[in-house]
């Protein structure tokens, strides 16, 4: 069995005052705060995703965790998303891609040198269907990140299938297993492990998924206890498969995900 790190998809939410953190706690000492006082040692960093960051502020964020902390980064959206991105007026062209993918490196290099980094996270959003034009990209995306593990977590219900999966592992790619609300066009829960890491992130069971006022509500809700042992076996399963298992609770709303998560590690004992 691997080991079995369990986080949350990003630290640092108004909302977490009171219910996670304290609420006289500075803005500077949540990390902090969430490694030591919380007892996560791994974190989903999701600001990447909306921003590139510098390595300056990387460098402030390892330097705030303990020896054996993981950063797990997701792959800003002008890589991952807005190429394929039907309701933009102007797609970002080759060159400006290009230029993220050096910015991206550049931002994770902090987290790399110390040994820190487990992963980067690529997820590719709904409107991103299934085709080779699609799975070259992906590709593309391995080779300029070649210098670290990938993990790729899709959207789209039609990737759910055995060729996505064969695809994966002929190119070492692992594979984001979700648990999200059974709607249209979303991906279902496919136990499936890839390559050397399994992957499993919890967004919730929101039903207003796509008709959410903001991205915050989209992920309210709060796993029950019998929700979450109901996992258990599952990751038993992914676990021994994988040389290091993730599991990410990305339900951030009101501090959910770290109720959730630190409930997950508790029952994770049993292993």
């Amino acid at each position: 069995m691997s080991i079995i790190k369990v986080g949350t998809s990003g630290f640092s939410f108004s909302d977490w005052r009171g219910t996670v953190y304290p609420e006289n706690l500075k803005k500077e000492e949540e990390l902090v705060y969430y490694n030591r006082n919380l007892g996560f040692d791994c974190l989903e960093v999701n600001v990447t995703y909306y921003t590139l960051i510098s390595p300056k502020s990387a460098e402030a964020m390892e330097k705030k965790t303990d020896e054996n902390f993981e950063f797990i980064v997701k792959c800003y959206k002008g890589i991952t998303h807005d190429p394929f991105d039907y309701k933009l007026e102007k797609k970002p062209d080759e060159k400006t891609i290009d230029e993220h993918f050096k910015r991206f490196i550049d931002s994770v290099e902090p987290f790399f040198r110390k040994r820190k980094l487990g992963c980067i996270l690529l997820q590719f959003p709904v409107f991103f269907y299934p085709g080779d034009k699609e799975k070259d990209y992906i590709l593309n995306c391995k080779e300029k990140l070649k210098n670290f593990p990938l993990v790729i977590e899709f959207r789209n219900s039609k990737w759910a299938k055995n060729e996505t999966f064969e695809f994966l592992k002929n190119n070492n790619l692992s594979y984001c297993v979700v648990d999200e609300p059974p709607l249209k066009n979303l991906m279902p829960f496919v136990n499936e492990v890839t390559g050397e890491i399994a992957y499993l992130r919890l967004h919730g069971r929101n039903k207003n998924w796509f008709n959410a006022k903001d991205s915050s509500s989209r992920y309210d809700y709060f796993y029950s206890d019998d929700e979450l042992k109901s996992f258990l076996p599952e990751i038993k399963k992914m676990s021994g498969k994988a040389m290091k298992t993730y599991i990410f609770f990305n339900n951030c709303h009101s501090g959910s995900a770290a109720k959730n998560a630190a409930k997950m590690k508790d029952l994770l004992k049993i292993f």
